[in-house]
């Protein structure tokens, strides 16, 4: 076998420059498959997260008759003293912060521009809100006892023209189906690099939000965040058992779970384009070497070598334009995955509903990745060298002689 292989290295080597550009091939597609994988599990990745942490937790606690697509002010529909809750989930070791949230819509306005709404009332204190927090662009954050101040997106604020410090209206609804009107200043401009979220997302202090939706001592949701997402159906399961629903950030997220779905059967259709045109460079590479090398082959059968050890050769030399070409490619992915997360790719705002996807997208390159697309590009190269190399082996030694003549 091992004689085999230098035979083969040195059949390759007749013609360098097309076994080069034969590996490069394999070594590109590979590449490819390598970044592509990568910047979907950025994408999805970030999505998630981000989902997560801006909008709905790992866990939320809700009324059972909550909609949150209605964003529902009614008391039966409400949680009743959040802060009770929130403090009994915080003692759970596996939790990081449990805070209540109060959702209201409406819109504000600012001259004669308006724009829609979708009001949070939160406790500023809550690590969960430190995403707001740091996300402080311009003025200052809320306190708890602000009953006139309210942070806005930065989108939101290059709209209509705002800067921290300016007067603006306020409308909300309310519990009773009213709507409520009021000035606030704009006491902080935010950003989360997260346009959807922070175009449409404006902050109040809880007991602000609850004073003026009439909620009372109310909340729309107990939002949890957890130490880490694997302990979410753990802490799912202990907090069962009571009036209340619990849902977990997957029970949350289905737009985003159902296209991550689809975009990995997209993607696995891509894989095999691109590996089909990298086997197709092989496979036409071999076959030029059975037509150049017919006599020789004829030869080699003439003195006794079987086809079957003709079939190896041949197999062999797909099996180092494999090695060399899966080598380069994990090169060229690594490199191109880093490059690619130096400033990532800004897509901004893409104007989707039901995602939170950060305006820029990094790659995230995984081991477990760049195994497995390694692995199946060897194969399908090893593979695509099959045709050649029974070709080669069927050739009768007469038949070969003759058309080198």
């Amino acid at each position: 076998m091992l004689q085999l292989f230098k035979m083969s290295f040195r059949d390759l080597g007749r013609n360098r420059r097309r076994s080069f550009f034969s590996a490069l091939a394999v070594s590109v597609g590979l590449m490819i498959l390598m970044l592509m994988s990568s910047v979907i599990n950025g994408e999805m990745g970030s999505a998630i997260q981000g989902a997560i942490i801006l909008e709905t937790g790992h866990i939320q606690v809700r009324a059972a008759s909550y909609d949150q697509n209605k964003s529902s002010l009614k008391w039966e529909d409400l949680v009743v003293n959040p802060d009770q809750i929130a403090s009994q989930i915080s003692v759970l070791p596996q939790v990081k912060a449990a805070t209540p949230r109060l959702y209201a819509s409406g819109f504000i306005s600012a001259g004669n521009q308006s724009a829609g709404a979708r009001i949070y009332g939160i406790d500023p204190a809550s690590a969960a809100n430190d995403p707001y927090r740091l996300g402080i662009i311009s003025g200052s954050y809320l306190k708890a006892d602000d009953s006139a101040g309210l942070l806005i997106g930065k989108p939101s604020a290059e709209k209509l023209h705002l800067k921290a410090g300016d007067n603006v209206s306020l409308s909300v609804n309310t519990a009773n189906g009213d709507v409520a009107e009021q000035t606030f200043i704009v006491r902080g401009i935010y950003s989360t690099n997260t346009s959807s979220f922070d175009s449409a997302t404006i902050f109040l202090p809880l007991t602000k939000a609850q004073t003026i939706t009439q909620a009372q001592n109310r909340a729309s949701t107990v939002f949890v965040l957890l130490k880490d997402a694997s302990y979410t159906e753990a802490v799912a399961s202990a907090l069962k058992g009571s009036d209340l629903k619990v849902l977990t950030w997957k029970d949350l997220n289905p737009l985003i779970l159902d296209w991550e779905t689809q975009a990995n059967s997209y993607i696995s259709i891509l894989y095999l384009i691109i590996l089909a045109i990298a086997a197709s460079v092989i496979i036409n590479t071999l076959i030029m070497s059975v037509y150049e090398r017919t006599r020789e082959i004829g030869i080699l059968s003439a003195i006794g070598m079987r086809g079957g050890r003709i079939m190896v050769l041949f197999l062999a030399e797909s099996t180092l334009l494999a090695v060399g070409g899966v080598l380069m490619g994990v090169v060229l992915g690594v490199v191109s995955a880093y490059l690619f997360n130096i400033h990532g790719f800004y897509i901004g705002n893409m104007g989707l509903t039901g995602f939170t996807v950060a305006d820029t997208i990094f790659a995230k390159l995984t081991l477990n990745d760049t195994i497995n697309l390694s692995i199946l590009t060897f194969i399908v190269t090893i593979l695509a060298g099959l045709y050649p190399a029974i070709m080669a082996s069927r050739l009768q030694p007469v038949e070969a002689l003759r058309a080198e003549k």
